[in-house]
């Protein structure tokens, strides 16, 4: 369906890729993975026809009908859902006369190509309009419940991603081009789209930093490493390929100790041939030459040869040893991991009383709030994570445990040695017109220490001192994380911390959520961080809570 040949793309001098080469069939599921910044949707933009390669080149099979999902796909934000649904599907008369005239057109020229391909598209498109592919399609995207008049600018972020990928099926395709589909989507949307991905004929090559999504749903991992500008390909999901990268890794481990081992060997008998040679010489050259002991010439000059061969020995030896260590064949340091490390040894202490949720209503309007009557208890510790559908009222609870926003009906109880710290989705905690190193530097005595702790958070080099407005999504979430530390915060309400983060970044972020001593309430998607995280799942549905512990 899709080979990609020796594909190179650069920017400026920052070289995202070279030599990329790979192929698509029918019936394959490919992960592309990589951390953020890599080349993901550069490459799939050049295999989409939208970029143009350095070097290589990308060649489809004719007729290919190819679906491509960027990211933040623009549509008309003053078209409606109907408008904009019945644009793509288009009008079954008029598609029906044009399938007439392709249809004479191709009893004149039966070989050609061009009018199959139009024959075979206008085709396609009746029979979505026919059989109520469409309205299916938009029904397991949730977007069924949305009015058919609703203006598309007015749409949330997870229904602008559901309605693209809604145009994209609708397309009928054979090769899935998609840049970050799971964005925005809960569980249930998530859910659905795997169950379609794996009903699917064709083939799809997928972006996505969900983990549990790849693993459901792809069968070979296309990994980019930036260090190498490499693509390379592991047969199997992507827990197959973390399981592959850590085996590899721990080879090369194992490979890189014994060659050090080997070049210590080699220098230490380098070393030793040397002060061999320099103590022969030096026995040679104090023997005294006179009269009756001229015999000792013949014992001098041989002790003088010695002392040239064990010299030419350790010279051959430190050639050889250069050589090696200039090859291809010396095996390269495997590249330590940077991870999070957090101290939160000056966290506050929590009382027994964390949390208490009393006959409490939230929401915006009396008359139809979005969470009613409920009652919970949030203990020392605990590890909450409060998932459900999109704007089912999960971040409005947050805003009203906050004090942000005030109940409807009953309250919220919190102990008073709660010192809460805030993560919202628009990291609005952040100053913009601040640096990292400005934004913490008030908590440490120089700027050393402060810039010290900002390590501990992945930020290196000239990182600390770019605007926060510069930063990335990944880097504001790991400031917004730094500065609660700072403050000593002991209860952390987290609104989709992860959902701007790389797979490595999630992976980081548990692993620094792990050592909080204090308590969590992280509304998030993610089913591994919900999987490795949570001691207790908050369930919103029905305009209640479900309440899973364990």
């Amino acid at each position: 369906m899709l080979t990609a040949h020796r594909l190179a793309k650069s920017f400026a001098l920052n070289s995202l890729f070279k030599n990329a080469t790979f192929f698509i069939n029918p019936g394959d599921r490919v992960g592309l993975v990589g951390p953020n910044g890599c080349g993901k949707t550069t490459l799939l933009r050049l295999l989409a026809g939208e970029e143009t390669a350095d070097e290589g080149q990308v060649t489809l099979d004719p007729g290919l009908r190819l679906g491509y999902l960027p990211q933040g796909f623009a549509l008309d934000a003053r078209a409606t859902i109907a408008g904009v649904m019945g644009q793509a599907v288009g009008d079954v008369v008029a598609l029906e006369a044009e399938l007439v005239k392709l249809a004479q057109a191709l009893g004149e020229q039966p070989n050609d190509a061009d009018l199959q391909s139009q024959y075979d598209t206008i085709l396609g498109r009746i029979s979505v309009a026919d059989t109520g592919r469409a309205a299916r399609i938009m029904a397991g995207l949730g977007l069924d419940e949305v009015p058919p008049d609703q203006l598309v600018g007015r749409l949330s972020g997870g229904q602008k991603t559901r309605l693209n990928l809604a145009l994209v099926l609708l397309g009928d395709p054979q090769l899935l081009l998609l840049d970050e589909p799971t964005n925005h989507l809960d569980i249930g949307m998530l859910e659905w789209l795997e169950g379609w991905l794996n009903k699917f004929a064709g083939a799809a090559l997928i972006v996505s930093h969900d983990r549990t999504f790849l693993d459901r749903c792809v069968n070979r991992i296309l990994a980019m490493d930036p260090q190498s500008q490499s693509v390379q390909e592991y047969a199997g999901n992507y827990g197959d390929y973390v399981d592959r990268v850590q085996l590899e890794r721990e080879k090369q481990w194992v490979a890189y100790k014994d060659q050090q081992q080997e070049i210590r060997r080699l220098k230490q008998d380098i070393a030793r041939a040397k002060a061999q040679a320099e103590y022969t010489e030096r026995q040679a050259s104090s023997v005294r030459i006179g009269g009756e002991m001229m015999k000792l010439k013949g014992y001098k000059d041989y002790q003088q040869s010695i002392a040239k061969k064990v010299a030419k020995k350790a010279k051959a030896r430190e050639g050889k040893l250069d050589r090696y260590l200039d090859s291809e064949e010396r095996v390269k340091k495997p590249s330590s991991r940077r991870n999070m490390r957090l101290d939160f040894a000056k966290t506050n202490h929590l009382g027994r009383s964390v949390i208490t949720l009393e006959d409490l209503s939230v929401g915006y309007d009396v008359e139809s709030p979005l969470l009613i009557d409920l009652r919970l208890e949030v203990k020392p510790g605990a590890r909450i994570t409060i998932t459900g559908p999109n704007g089912s009222g999960k971040s409005s609870l947050l805003r009203t445990i906050s004090g942000e926003i005030l109940p409807l009906a009953g309250r919220v109880n919190r102990g008073p040695s709660v010192h809460l710290g805030i993560m919202s989705q628009e990291q609005t905690g952040i100053d913009q017109a601040l640096t990292p190193l400005e934004s913490i530097q008030g908590g440490f005595a120089n700027e050393t220490a402060a810039r010290t702790f900002l390590g501990y958070f992945l930020f290196s080099g000239e990182e600390p001192l770019r605007l926060n407005s510069q930063l990335s999504f990944g880097q504001r979430a790991r400031l917004a994380l730094a500065l609660m530390v700072v403050e000593g915060c002991n209860v952390l309400l987290l609104d989709e911390p992860i959902n701007h983060l790389d797979i490595p970044g999630r992976s980081q972020f548990e692993e620094a959520l792990s050592n909080f001593a204090g308590t969590v309430l992280a509304v998030v998607h993610d089913r591994a961080f919900i999987e490795r995280f949570a001691s207790e799942i908050w369930w919103v549905e029905d305009r209640g809570i479900r309440q899973v512990i364990g």
